[in-house]
């Protein structure tokens, strides 16, 4: 049997911008995406800390070290700038595997740069 688990997060992440007019996803700065393993195009998850909205969106590579969390399209409804989110994407693992799983976490200083890997 196949369970779904966290792959990996990025945790409380501050938005730094909101595209509505953009035809929708989630940008990412690299840097975070290469602490996280997340990958450009890779489904995630997002959760709304600040108004607690959720989402699903796919992720587009940002510039490395820019520090950006940009929302577009639909989801700049939901969440915008200065909002507090967290991004997770989940993969499918043998239940065998579940119990010694662990995620990759990502916590984020208040610009968004990895203060430190949980996992």
């Amino acid at each position: 049997m196949m369970i779904s688990v966290l792959q990996a997060k990025i945790h409380a992440a501050t938005v730094t911008d909101a595209n509505l007019e953009y035809e929708g996803s989630i940008t990412i700065d690299s840097t975070l995406l290469e602490a996280s393993g997340l990958l450009a195009h890779q489904q995630v998850h997002v959760y709304n800390i600040t108004n607690g909205h959720r989402f699903e969106t796919y992720i587009i590579q940002g510039e490395r070290d820019s520090g950006a969390i940009t929302i577009n399209g639909a989801a700049a409804h939901l969440a915008g700038h200065g909002d507090r989110v967290i991004i997770a994407a989940y993969a499918q693992i043998d239940a065998d595997a579940a119990p010694s799983w662990v995620p990759t976490r990502v916590f984020v200083d208040d610009d968004n740069r990895p203060k430190a890997l949980g996992n």
